[in-house]
């Protein structure tokens, strides 16, 4: 298998040719808000870790499904996206979810039926 090297000034503008991964982050941005403000009892944002930690000019959102957590941090100036959820002073312990745990946002259309 042949391996590729190259040197990138800014990975946000790399493209798979009709996106780049700056666009893609900012589509899934908008659409976990969506599932976030349309699932506002179980959806939460926080400016710190439960722990007190934050990243820089970052916040924390999250979504408590019936199969566990699932959260993503964003920077601070898309924090407007998120305004119809509650604001917690603190967010809630991780519980250990990993990316291949998003299928725990599936669940919530389950939820939703009955």
């Amino acid at each position: 298998m042949k391996k590729f090297e190259f040197e990138v000034e800014d990975i946000s503008q790399i493209s798979d040719g009709y996106h780049t991964f700056e666009e893609l982050y900012f589509h899934r941005m908008i659409l976990f808000s969506v599932i976030c403000n349309q699932n506002k009892n179980l959806s939460w944002k926080s400016r710190l870790h439960y722990d007190g930690t934050m990243y820089n000019n970052y916040f924390i959102v999250g979504i408590n499904t019936p199969i566990g957590q699932y959260t993503y941090h964003y920077h601070m100036e898309h924090w407007g996206y998120f305004g119809e959820i509650e604001e917690l002073e603190k967010a809630p312990k991780y519980d250990g979810h990993i990316p291949n745990d998003v299928a725990r946002l599936k669940s919530i259309i389950f939820a939703n039926k009955y």
